[in-house]
């Protein structure tokens, strides 16, 4: 007798067999799209199936093609810290809203950094826990990549890696995009523009970097080691510090940051000394850069985007579907009130010492 749920009839696979005449492994097979069975049979337990409004549950369809439908978004950092950047938030979006859309299902795994990589990427690909890995932010020589190689695991990476063959990847083009960035500035005739990154280690920001750097030298204007800062993770604390650390030293008329998080600190440390007209631009053009003050002038990465086509990628693979196996992210620099436009940009001195000056010399007038 059929169980019997909310005054509703739950039907089973042996209900489907029974109304197609085939026995309960047959309906099994079908589900599993499995090349065994005709197409007369598939086609008759596909209108069972239909007519008894069956759904297989994902426990069923895992046992009977041996995939689970699940995919491991791996990120790194605590659950907090990954929560806290809205890049991550608005890739895992994209991810699941393609997933989704697939019927897949989305777990995701935080890696706090105290454990060893291999031991941890090993819960997931060991014991058909899920069906593929979506890893973020690529390190020089990367292990997890290098062992998800070799044991043929299908995984997908959010960021160039270093060696692209066999590994399925979609970035942006980070050294264009800040390239072109430095070189929008420079054009607007600033001359001393600093550099605030983070995590030195990942190709995203080694790209953003030398992105940077070839802007100036194609312009032939020196590259300062003093106007470069590279904190140790991207946040509105280490953008604060970094840019305190760059005006104690420094006058400059500009900064990029490689995340909108380090721009607003940067914002915050220009605002407390005093300075004004110092364009600043982040990257990743976060919901809450318009409502800064002034609004954050960002470089939108389309994090959404690269969630998106990561999974398209990874889902394509184990689908067996034709892919090209990379996707390149377009990027767009989005202009708002703190990218500060000057005809003749002058290096600044801050508010506090041209107020100074001026209670000075009206002291002197009145006496002379």
């Amino acid at each position: 007798m059929r169980k019997k749920y909310g005054g509703f009839m739950k039907v089973t696979i042996k209900d489907v067999a029974r109304e197609a005449r085939v026995a309960t492994s047959t309906v099994s097979r079908v589900l599993a799209n499995s090349s065994k069975i005709s197409e007369e049979t598939k086609e008759r337990v596909n209108e069972a199936i239909k007519k008894l409004n069956y759904t297989p549950s994902v426990v069923a369809r895992s046992l009977a093609n041996n995939k689970t439908r699940i995919l491991a978004v791996l990120l790194p950092g605590g659950a907090e810290v990954s929560f806290e950047n809205p890049f991550f938030v608005q890739a895992m979006k994209g991810i699941s809203m393609y997933s989704q859309k697939e019927d897949y299902y989305i777990m995701y795994a935080f890696n706090d950094s105290k454990k060893d990589d291999e031991e941890w990427i090993k819960k997931f690909t060991e014991g058909n826990l899920v069906d593929g890995l979506c890893l973020f932010n690529v390190k020089d020589n990367d292990i997890t990549i290098n062992y998800l190689k070799e044991k043929c695991f299908p995984f997908v990476v959010i960021g160039r890696p270093d060696e692209i063959d066999d590994v399925l990847w979609v970035d942006n083009d980070n050294f264009a995009a800040m390239y072109n960035l430095t070189q929008n500035l420079i054009e607007q005739g600033n001359k001393k523009i600093a550099f605030i990154g983070a995590k030195e280690e990942m190709n995203v920001s080694k790209d953003r970097l030398n992105g940077y750097k070839q802007a100036l030298f194609s312009r032939n204007i020196e590259v300062e080691a003093s106007l470069i800062i590279e904190m140790d993770d991207f946040s509105e604390e280490n953008g604060y510090i970094g840019a305190k650390k760059i005006l104690g030293e420094n006058r400059v008329s500009a900064f990029v940051t490689t995340d909108d998080l380090l721009g607003f600190g940067a914002q915050r440390a220009i605002k407390e000394l005093g300075y004004e007209d110092i364009a600043i631009v982040g990257f990743n053009n976060i919901p809450i850069a318009q409502y800064k003050n002034p609004p954050l002038a960002s470089v939108d990465i389309n994090s959404e985007k690269l969630g998106m086509y990561a999974t398209k990628l990874l889902i394509d693979k184990l689908e067996s579907r034709e892919s090209k196996g990379y996707y390149v992210v377009e990027t767009n620099l989005i202009e708002r009130e703190s990218l500060v436009k000057k005809d003749d940009v002058k290096l600044m001195q801050p508010i506090a010492q041209i107020k100074e000056k001026e209670r000075k010399l009206s002291i002197n007038l009145k006496f002379d």
